[in-house]
């Protein structure tokens, strides 16, 4: 994680541009996850003087490093986003608030074995790209039961859209939120930087934000 120091004050003028975004859109008492993968801990600082509760992690590692470091009190929910791998889970037990992103009972079962009572979203594959990860549609409602068997809190789903004109995301996005409805679940999380404006008329109630809010991304160390 390198790059210029993340300021708290340009993220709060990032922040109110998107949320005038979100206004535009049609959207109220969205809530915005800061997706702060590839940032420092200044990252995680900022968007808590900003007023962001929620913060948005993809990679174990770098959750982990990131965190230690972060001075902001408290800190902001961490939300596990996407793929992880099982091995990942237990280090990561008592950081991770929500994870955005089981998508095989597998992974359920080891989250439910390590952080009981834990708080889930079940990720749906809205693209069928092959680099996205997500449960199919037609087996969303049996693996959020199996979920709800094993003990875990499933609030909601997510879901990425695809690699194309936001307008692409629309059907999939329209889709989601109906099987949320459906299910009974209240977080529908949806909608990125790109996609923001037709995740909200589809009916988000998450989005996950992060170039928006911090500037470009640096390059991830590898």
């Amino acid at each position: 994680m390198t790059g210029a120091p993340i300021e708290s004050a340009s993220v709060a003028a990032r922040l109110d541009r998107l949320r005038h975004r979100i206004d535009e859109a049609g959207g109220s008492g969205i809530t915005i996850v800061a997706v702060t993968k590839g940032f420092g801990p200044d990252a995680i600082d900022a968007a808590a003087a900003a007023g962001l509760n929620d913060v948005g992690e993809n990679y174990a590692q770098e959750c982990m490093a990131k965190l230690a470091e972060v001075t902001a009190e408290p800190c902001p929910r961490v939300h596990f986003i996407g793929h992880i791998q099982r091995n990942k889970v237990r280090r990561l037990v008592g950081l991770v608030d929500v994870w955005q992103g089981v998508d095989r009972v597998e992974i359920g079962r080891e989250i439910a074995k390590r952080a009981p009572g834990a708080e889930v979203m079940v990720q749906v594959d809205l693209s069928g790209e092959e680099t996205k990860s997500g449960c199919p549609p037609g087996e969303v409602e049996g693996l959020v039961a199996e979920m709800g068997d094993l003990g875990l809190q499933v609030t909601g789903l997510m879901g990425i859209g695809p690699l194309a004109e936001p307008e692409a995301a629309r059907s999939g996005f329209r889709s989601m939120r109906r099987m949320v409805d459906e299910l009974g679940l209240r977080e529908c999380s949806m909608g990125m930087s790109g996609d923001l404006e037709v995740a909200v008329q589809e009916g988000t109630t998450m989005v996950r934000v992060g170039t928006d809010l911090f500037g470009p991304r640096p390059p991830r160390n590898r």
